[in-house]
């Protein structure tokens, strides 16, 4: 891009410069008396050490303004003389004069009124009085030559030249933008941070995930599903040995996509044939009901303060064994309750009760929420918003956990792009679809006709809500 943008701005500048041209006349000096070889040797020292007070000479007024005057040109003599140079090759008795005008013609017009001038001007200068003529000769040996090439500007070489600047500068911008981005956008600057930390899974960004935050429906056949099923699976990999079931999930700063990626992931978990009870652990800005469109007015602040049992409140979601429970009330201190011994037994119970329990957490930076619920449970997920946390601040919430000697279990790297994900996951919704419009396709990753027609029965509609009909008054 760089490359583009650099040639473009140079051929534009091209463009638009002035055209310049120029035309040689070369000149020879020489003695008038020179008949024996004594002389020759004189003249041509003398010679040597005049023609480089020549070469000055041919920009000088005493030469150029009876050339403006003979040309009736629109300028002076001495800013003629500013387009008008001269040059003494090595050991020789030779000038060699340049004359540079944004007219070709003009230019070869001045060189020739310089090589008709100029050798009389010699003359009047080095004629002795008394002696008659001049002792010293100029003579033209090369004319002046028109050249309809102009000399400046050169495209070809401007642009080869904006191109290497181009180069140059976009990988300058390269380097420097890398020395100077301290945000978090790949697997191996998490690798980097937290060496030894497991990667359970890239989550790619999708546009549409704040409106539809939940993937139900056609969306299950997303790749964006797809890398949820993989956290799913990678998770309970992890906690195989230990048997990890209760899981804090948090993040660093607000906006990493926390609530979202613990709500799917129950949602996977349930899809999977386990119990799941997904526990809204943010006293402060709840919104995880929001998004299953569930009741928030009672959960489990009011457990909490002994005003309701669990069983009262949990409310179920869709067909799948998925039971939520809501914050409710936001209390005045979230912290305190969420450290109290009742905050660990009604986990103990859930844990009783349920295959999985995922409790949503506050971020780690703002509030201490997460880093007190993490002791409550087997283990902690990070969730890291891929270009939204720097590397100092994901350092910070990891040694939060650390200092309660949380156990994290890994990170799930949240918002990342499609490249990064196009080896990993699928897109089932294209497969799908030209499914259906060849029936006699052969049937994709293993799915039979049968099998993908009851997934496309089982619509949004199904997984909406079944309002519980106990409430806490």
């Amino acid at each position: 891009m760089a490359v583009v943008v650099v040639v473009a701005l140079v051929g534009a500048i091209t463009y638009v410069l002035p055209r310049s041209y120029q035309s040689q006349v070369q000149f020879f000096v020489s003695t008038v008396d020179s008949s024996d070889n004594s002389q020759l040797a004189q003249g041509s020292t003398f010679l040597q050490q005049r023609v480089k007070s020549y070469a000055q000479l041919v920009a000088a007024p005493v030469v150029l303004k009876p050339v403006v005057q003979g040309l009736k040109l629109d300028t002076s003599a001495d800013d003629l003389g500013t387009r008008v140079s001269a040059s003494i090759p090595a050991d020789t008795v030779l000038i060699d004069v340049t004359v540079h005008d944004s007219n070709a013609r003009t230019a070869q017009a001045i060189a020739n009124a310089i090589g008709r001038q100029f050798p009389r001007s010699v003359a009047q200068l080095e004629q002795v009085p008394g002696a008659g003529n001049s002792p010293v000769k100029v003579t033209v040996t090369k004319p002046a030559t028109l050249s309809l090439a102009p000399i400046s500007p050169k495209p070809a070489r401007n642009l080869a030249f904006a191109a290497v600047l181009g180069m140059l500068f976009g990988l300058a911008t390269a380097l420097l933008r890398h020395s100077l981005d301290t945000k978090v956008r790949t697997k191996d600057d998490i690798e980097t941070l937290a060496n030894g930390t497991a990667i359970l899974g890239s989550i790619p960004y999708d546009g549409d995930a704040s409106k539809h935050a939940l993937i139900l429906g056609a969306a299950t056949r997303s790749s964006r599903a797809e890398s949820f099923r993989s956290l799913r699976t990678n998770l309970a990999f992890v906690g195989a040995a230990e048997n990890v079931r209760s899981i804090v999930v948090t993040s660093s700063l607000p906006g990493e996509g926390k609530t979202t990626t613990t709500a799917n992931l129950a949602l996977m978990l349930a899809e999977s044939g386990s119990r799941v009870c997904l526990v809204e652990g943010d006293l402060r800005r709840p919104k995880l009901l929001d998004y299953f469109g569930l009741d928030g007015s009672a959960g489990l602040t009011d457990i909490l303060i002994g005003r309701a049992n669990a069983v009262d409140v949990l409310q179920p979601y869709g067909k799948q064994d998925l039971m939520l429970l809501g914050a409710g009330s936001i209390p005045p201190n979230p912290s305190e309750l969420l450290a109290s011994a009742v905050m660990r037994n009604v986990l103990q119970d859930l844990y009783r009760d349920f295959d999985y329990v995922l409790v949503d957490a506050a971020p780690l930076l703002p509030v201490t929420d997460a880093a007190v619920l993490s002791t409550h449970v087997d283990g902690a997920l990070m969730v890291v918003g891929s270009g939204l946390v720097t590397k100092d601040q994901l350092r910070t919430a990891l040694d939060s956990l650390m200092t309660v000697e949380a156990r994290l279990l890994g990170v799930a790297l949240n918002r990342t792009s499609r490249s990064d994900n196009s080896d990993t996951y699928y897109d089932y919704r294209y497969e799908y679809a030209a499914r259906r419009k060849n029936e006699s396709a052969t049937p994709v990753s293993g799915w039979d006709r049968k099998s993908a027609d009851a997934v496309d029965e089982d619509s949004t509609d199904s997984l909406l809500p079944e309002r519980s009909s106990t409430r806490v008054s």
